[in-house]
Formats: C-alpha cells, structure tokens, sequence
C-alpha cells in the first residue's frame, strides 16, 4: 500500500472503485440533465410553445444546474460527498419522475428546476473523488470523471428512439427510474472521501460560510472561471449551437446536422480524461497554453465567412469547417480537464467551495453563450459572428493567464532576495 493510501487509511483499489463508480454515476446525471434537449421537441410541439418559450424550458435544467453547484459544492466539504452525491441523484430522479404527470407549462419549469439538480452533481463529484488521490494523480482521476458529460450523447442517441415507441412521457419515467437505481448502487457501493472522516475522525468543526467563501476574494479563483466558461461553456453552447449553424450555413438537413453535432459531443467528453493524464504529466498550466492558443488560432479561421454556394471565391467549405470544429472541440476538452487539476493544487481545503463556484461559472456559460450567439446573428447579420465572440473570450483569456505567469515568476525571484536581505 502506497504511502498516501496508508496516511489516508484506504485500501487497495479502494480509490479506483470510487472513481469509477462516480464517474458512472455522472453519466446518467449528464444524461438525464439533458433530457429537454430531446423530449423539449415533442413537449414544443404539444403546448405549441413559442420559440422564447421553448428555450426557457431547455435552458432551465442548464440554468440550474449551474447556480446550485457552489451550495453542493459547500455541502460537500461539510457532509460528504457520498450522502450529497445519493441525495443530489434521488432528488433530481423524483423530479424527473413528476415531470411526466406535467400538463401544464409552468408545472414544466418548476419540474425542470428539479432536473437540473443532476447538473450540479459535478461540484459534489470533484469534491468526492479528488481526495482519493495524491496530487500528481488528481489530474487524471478528475479528467476521468469528467468524461461522464459523455451521458449528453447518450440521451441525444437513445432517448429518440424511447419517444417515438412510448412517447416523452416514457423517456422521463425511465431515465428517473435509472437515475435512483444509480442512487442506490452509488449509497450501497462506496464509502466517505477520506477529507470527510479525517474531519470527522479528528472531530473537527464545520467551517463558516466566511471561510467557504473566503478564497473566491482571489482573483485567480475568477480567472479559473473565465478559462472553463470557454472550455465547458463554451463547449456546451456548441454542441446546442451547432445543428442551427450547420443547416443555416451550409443547407445541411436537421438529421446530418444533428449528427455532426453529436459526433462532436462524444469525443470532445471522452479526450477530457486525456486531458488530464496530460496535466499530470506535462502540467495543467503547458495544457492551458496549448489549448488557449490553439482555441484562438480555430475561432480565428472559423471566424471567416463560408464559402459561396458557387463554389466561387474565398470561404470556409463545410469540409474545412468540421475539420476546424472538432480540432477546438478537441483541445476544449483538454482544457476542461487543466482547470480542474489546479483547483486541488491551490485550494486543497476548500475544492467543495472553488470547485462549485468554478463549475457554475462553467454551465452559465453554456446557457449564456447560445443566447449571445443568436442576439449577435440578428445584430449583425453573420453566422459567424459566434466565434468571433469565443476569439475574444479566448484572447482575453490567454492575455490574462499569461500576464499572471510572468507576476508570479517575479514573484518567485524576487522571493530569494528577499530573504537574502
């Protein structure tokens, strides 16, 4: 047994079991956290809701997922992640489970705030998983857990095929059933973080909401946040993106479209766990870099206007287009991964509180970023004028990272003669 198993009193394979079983778990949050992007179709089509009425009912779940990760994150570093992470899934399958006896579409919304609770379990997962590991291991393990946004595939795959057979109804019934069920094994399979029974073990009191939140003074806590609503806001507001793009530029139909994008979806979830064997190995910040200049070099090209139907003149041919897409969508998931290996590193007491705040920021912008990208069509007339808005987010976002760089490389020298003094 490795020193850090025996100073956290785990035993073999025990961190491996938790990883995995909690990446599981996240797969059918992320699948049923997404469930409006298919049966919100049928549901439109019913109520005959508005196009403004039909993206507040999608985006709800994404909305609330995302504020409610800070508060799970705190419970986290409070309860354990182990009851947090069960009651989080028990709560978010009952609503999804009510949501099926919804008439109304208002009882829709308050059923969709339920919903999006399965979205927040990746505050309470980071929190759970990462003191499993000893930090040059926390890269990885994270990288894998996060793989689990691959659950949004598997509803895009599966749930159509469930609605045309038994109708939307059955996709929300099942999908709950699944979500508790996973509850169940996840209670019944796993044991508390060590971080938790060392507090407990030691008696310690919980800390104050003063000292949860104490760390989100740093700007560097909000510089985090700016690099993963890119990385996975950004990523999300693609992949919701991407169909209207690819029938507006190019004439595609809705089923090739909706194809690409969920070909899109999958590899971009899967690669985050590469990510984070690579900031393990290389270090999260040579990750970042990577990503953050490869991310600008992408939106810049993608930033050009098609090509002419003609075939006639300068443009971005579909062909180029996809190629592009997935390459940032590629270097996107890496980058997921690095923000989240400096976030145990710099704030190992407080992952719960950073962790949330850090993935709220993230799925905020995966609900924001898809209104911006219409508001800035109807604006200026320009499809392309989407990853305009993410080169300049990914602009400011390596300017701000590398000027931090070069402050604490300073920093570090000056440390030396400092001392010498």
């Amino acid at each position: 047994m490795s020193d850090f198993k025996k100073t956290h009193f785990m035993s073999a394979g025990e961190p491996e079991k938790a990883l995995w079983i909690s990446t599981a778990a996240f797969t059918v949050c992320f699948a049923v956290w997404t469930i409006f992007a298919i049966i919100g179709i049928r549901i439109k089509q019913d109520l005959g809701l508005s196009e403004a009425e039909f993206g507040l009912l999608v985006g709800t779940p994404v909305l609330t997922g995302s504020v409610v990760r800070i508060v799970l994150g705190i419970w986290t570093g409070r309860y354990g992640g182990r009851v947090v992470y069960t009651l989080t899934m028990l709560a978010s399958a009952l609503a999804t489970f009510l949501l099926s006896y919804a008439t109304s579409y208002s009882e829709m919304l308050i059923a969709g705030l339920g919903v999006g609770l399965a979205g927040g379990s990746f505050a309470v997962g980071v929190a759970y998983v990462s003191p499993f590991f000893p930090p040059e291991k926390q890269g990885t393990a994270l990288g894998i857990f996060g793989a689990g946004n691959v659950g949004a595939a598997v509803t895009k795959f599966a749930a159509p095929f469930v609605l045309i057979a038994w109708g939307w109804q059955a996709v929300a019934e099942i999908w709950a059933l699944v979500l508790a069920a996973t509850a169940i094994i996840f209670w019944f399979s796993t044991t508390d973080d060590p971080a938790f029974l060392d507090r407990r073990n030691r008696q310690l009191q919980p800390k104050s909401l003063l000292q949860e939140f104490a760390p989100l003074k740093n700007v560097q806590v909000w510089r985090f946040s700016l690099y993963y609503a890119f990385a996975f806001g950004g990523f999300v507001a693609l992949s919701l993106w991407l169909p209207r793009y690819l029938v507006g530029v190019y004439g595609f139909n809705l089923g090739v479209a909706g194809m690409i994008a969920a070909a899109y979806s999958i590899p971009g979830s899967i690669f985050r766990a590469f990510g984070g064997v690579l900031s393990d190995k290389k270090g999260a910040r040579s990750v970042m870099y990577a990503m953050l200049v490869v991310s600008a070099v992408a939106t810049l090209i993608l930033s050009l206007p098609a090509a002419p139907a003609s075939g006639v003149g300068f443009g971005i041919t579909p062909a180029v287009f996809i190629v592009v897409i997935f390459v940032l969508g590629f270097f996107m998931s890496l980058g997921k991964a690095a923000v989240f290996k400096h976030i145990p590193a710099y704030y190992p007491d407080n992952v719960g509180a950073v962790g949330g705040i850090v993935g709220m920021m993230g799925g905020l912008g995966g609900f924001i970023l898809p209104i911006a990208f219409g508001l800035l069509k109807d604006l200026t007339g320009l499809w392309s004028s989407c990853f305009l808005l993410l080169f300049a987010i990914v602009a400011i976002s390596l300017i701000w990272m590398h000027l931090s760089v070069k402050q604490m490389q300073r920093q570090a020298l000056s440390a030396p003669a400092a001392v010498t003094a």
